[in-house]
């Protein structure tokens, strides 16, 4: 396609989301004045930065093409009508659960068990009418819309997701929040999840993210996570998306002194994906873990960006993403490792790893530092490559048969990951999911 003709339909793209957020404003026009202004501030720079191209730098290697020429519908269904089957094979016993249905809140699939005193598990929309205040002084202060359009479209049509707040001192068990994705006989539905997570002072708590659907459709989650002193934080993310959705996340890490942020990110399903990952290390003391793996076939894109500002010294960073492409899919992994100057005693590590089961599969790899202190530990690096032969020879030569060897070997590399998730249902899942998705896969169970 010519590029005045790209050009074009970029323009096109762009104004129909600015002709749709005058409808969306007016449907509000009783919300607070701050949310307000800042609603208008995003699209306003948003109508700016338009679309991301090829020629921008962070988005050379992935095409958005499919998302601005594609007609994408607010929801209409009623998100209480979904049977409770449907979320069925996505949900595990927690301490909560919130279900979101195209990216509204079902009180009716959702439940919040007991949990401590000044614990809030809740609807960001719910709050926002309710008790603004709650989410004023948080909500778009980390995650920034001045560089990147879909997190300026999410600010600008935020509507609901999940406000978790943990009150100092408290520990809480798992906290589920599901993002299903319905569809609509015959239309291509959009959602942007907003969500808020506040973990004060000492406070502990486990949160899971999953996102799942059927049919086409566009997601645009934004997550927010602020972790006070001392706080510890176990986070995961699974994107079991359809292989026909588009889903554009970004999850945003403020951390304070000593806490323990933690997040793991599963890439599965859908046909375009792109995850930015960003932490700012704000403290002293800080031990943050951002580990993810993702999976591709067929055309599947996966992108995963990832910065990580160390803006105070004594501060450890940790960074292991890890990718298993197949058919003719394409992955990108463009990670940064910031230090600031004068944050010294800096411990950083970066590591991308990429394993191609087919010839056709490309992954793109630019791991990168950046640092402006002179006593620094900090590495970083990345492999991509296909089955080493030695070792698929040496299960042979034990009677294992050549394609139970070789997804012996994938389940070994996949499972690196895997294994350091602490939620158990979650875990077991996923080695499920492996099970059946590699060839001779009750060979690998058994093996394993």
């Amino acid at each position: 396609m010519p590029a005045t003709e790209i050009q074009e339909q970029a323009v096109v793209g762009v104004d129909r989301y600015l002709a749709e957020f005058e409808r969306f404003r007016r449907e509000r026009a009783g919300e607070p004045a701050g949310l307000q202004a800042l609603r208008r501030a995003a699209i306003e720079r948003f109508a700016d930065l338009g679309f991301p191209t090829l020629r921008q730098e962070e988005w050379r290697l992935t095409n958005v093409a499919p998302i601005v020429q594609g007609t994408f519908h607010w929801p209409q269904g009623d998100p209480g009508a979904v049977a409770p089957g449907l979320i069925a094979p996505h949900v595990f016993d927690a301490a909560a659960r919130l279900v979101f249905v195209d990216g509204r809140f079902s009180p009716r699939l959702s439940s919040v068990g007991e949990l401590p005193a000044g614990t809030i598990v809740a609807s960001l929309a719910e709050i926002l009418a309710r008790s603004p205040g709650l989410v004023e002084p948080w909500l778009a202060r980390s995650a920034k819309f001045d560089r990147h359009p879909f997190v300026a479209l999410n600010t600008a049509f935020l509507s609901d997701g999940a406000f978790l707040y943990i009150p100092r001192g408290a520990v809480t068990g798992p906290i589920q929040l599901l993002f299903l994705s319905a569809g609509e006989a015959g239309r291509a539905t959009l959602s942007f999840p907003r969500n808020l997570f506040v973990a004060d002072e000492s406070s502990q708590t486990t949160i899971v993210e999953t996102y799942a659907g059927e049919g086409a459709y566009f997601t645009s989650p934004v997550t927010e996570l602020f972790a006070g002193p001392g706080a510890v934080i176990d986070h995961y993310k699974v994107q079991r998306e359809s292989l026909a959705a588009f889903h554009m996340a970004t999850f945003q890490v403020q951390g304070e002194r000593a806490c323990v942020p933690s997040s793991h990110s599963i890439s599965i399903g859908g046909a375009l994906v792109r995850n930015d990952v960003n932490a700012v290390l704000d403290g002293e003391g800080i031990d943050c873990i951002l580990n993810g793996l993702y999976f591709g076939d067929g055309r599947q894109v996966v992108d995963n960006h990832m910065r990580v500002e160390h803006a105070k010294p004594h501060c450890a960073s940790h960074e292991l993403y890890k990718g298993v492409l197949d058919g003719k899919s394409r992955a990108v992994f463009n990670g940064l490792i910031h230090v600031h100057k004068g944050a010294q005693k800096t411990d950083a590590k970066q590591s991308n790893r990429n394993l191609l089961l087919s010839r056709d599969a490309i992954a793109n790899s630019n791991p990168q530092l950046e640092i402006y202190a002179d006593d620094v530990k900090c590495t970083h690096g990345s492999t991509v490559g296909q089955l080493d032969e030695d070792a698929v020879f040496y299960l042979r030569s034990r009677g294992i048969g050549a394609e139970a060897a070789r997804s012996l070997l994938t389940y070994a590399f996949a499972s690196d990951i895997v294994e350091r998730i602490k939620v158990v249902p979650v875990r077991r899942d996923l080695e499920e999911f492996l099970f059946a998705r590699l060839p001779m896969g009750e060979v690998v169970r058994q093996a394993v």
